[in-house]
């Protein structure tokens, strides 16, 4: 809504200069009174002998204390309000007892009635506020809906433009978070950066549009346009017990989660893991583009692992095989280990069994090898008498 500029009808001479005090009616040096110029008549009457400057704010100051307005019909209602700052047609022009704000420029904080502490800056700049407190303004139409919200900063062509009810946002770049209406502590750095925001709360956006269910949501960049991050002090840091992070095609950050919570139809692995004794593990090097220093890796060729089985990798934003989803090969390898295991385990307790039964019929051919020496009889003298 723009409400046009209504402004007051200059005389078409004025004879000699004029100086008026902001805070008295009556001219510095003069020989008679002046005319008395009130709200309702703006315009001063054609000849004036004694001096006089007309400005095109009102003539008549406006009420309350230490403030101080530049323009037509700035702080035009103020009764008991104080310390504000005024400056541009109709800034402040319904403002009553609001105290300590800054309004400059073209119906800047138009609609504030008792909100303190706001600044706006720009054309219609925080327009609707009435009662908002602690509000920054800086751009055309910035908060430009703004009634209740409070604490938030706007900076920029229409950010947070649409905002109401909506406190402790942060707003920087045009359109930034310009749907927001009543979501509440967002962050948005750049042009149109949540921009699809409406009713979220607790999101970060820095250079990404967002999307209209966010809440509680981090967003740095557009999938597609940065295509290669680089954070710095994560590398050689050491986190004690931390889990992996992995990432889908979209760009979303996270970990595996595995409490049974999250988890249905669940059951024994079983043979499903075999599938992983036909892979093919190789070594190889990174193209340069990739590894211009060329470092031996060891690893599995995703297209060879698809025709395994597919589950086991993962694709990109087009479809195409990707990588090894190597957390799901490792839980397969876990599954045939303890397979093994199992069969290690069962062969070893036959191998005892048939251990201890060689050594009892070991025991037992020494005790009949024994008696067969007891029976055998003692040799005997044969006499010849012949």
């Amino acid at each position: 809504m723009v409400i046009k500029r209504s402004l007051p009808t200059l005389p078409a001479t004025i004879t000699s200069p004029q100086v008026f005090k902001r805070s008295l009616l009556t001219p510095l040096a003069a020989s008679t009174r002046p005319p008395v110029l009130t709200r309702s008549s703006i315009t001063p009457p054609a000849t004036i002998t004694w001096p006089l400057v007309l400005k095109r704010f009102i003539a008549t100051p406006p009420a309350g204390d230490d403030n101080m307005a530049a323009g037509f019909q700035t702080l035009f209602t103020n009764t008991t309000g104080s310390s504000n700052v005024a400056t541009g047609s109709q800034a402040l022009v319904t403002n009553t007892t609001g105290s300590d704000n800054t309004a400059s420029g073209f119906q800047a904080l138009y609609s504030n009635t008792i909100g303190d502490h706001n600044m706006a800056t720009g054309f219609q700049a925080l327009f609707s506020n009435t009662t908002g407190n602690f509000n920054t303004a800086n751009g055309t139409e910035a908060l430009f809906f703004n009634t209740t919200g409070v604490d938030n900063t706007a900076s920029g062509f229409q950010a947070l433009s649409s905002n109401t009810t909506g406190s402790d946002n942060t707003a920087n770049g045009l359109d930034a978070l310009f749907h927001n209406t009543t979501g509440a502590r967002n962050i948005a750095l750049g042009k149109a950066a949540g921009l699809n925001l409406t009713t979220g709360d607790d999101n970060i956006h820095i250079g990404n549009q967002g999307m209209m269910s966010d809440s509680g949501t981090i967003r740095i960049g557009v999938q597609g346009t940065q295509t290669a991050t680089f954070i710095a002090g994560i590398s050689g840091a050491t986190v004690a017990g931390g889990v992996g992070v992995i990432i889908d095609t979209n760009g979303h950050l996270g970990t595996v989660v595995s409490s049974e919570r999250f988890k249905d139809e669940i059951k024994p692995m079983d043979k499903a893991s075999e599938a992983i004794l036909a892979l093919k593990p190789v070594t190889f090097r990174y193209k340069h583009e990739l590894d211009p220093k060329g470092i031996p890796q060891f690893g599995l060729v995703a297209e060879e692992v698809e025709k395994v089985n597919p589950a086991l990798v993962a694709r990109d934003g087009q479809g195409k095989v990707y990588t090894v989803r190597y957390e799901a090969v490792n839980a397969m390898l876990l599954n045939e280990f303890l397979k093994q295991h199992r069969i290690v385990q069962e062969q070893q307790a036959e191998i005892k069994a048939l251990a201890a039964q060689l050594k009892e019929q070991a025991a037992l051919l020494q005790k009949v090898s024994n008696r067969l020496e007891l029976n055998k009889s003692a040799p005997q003298m044969v006499v010849n008498n012949q």
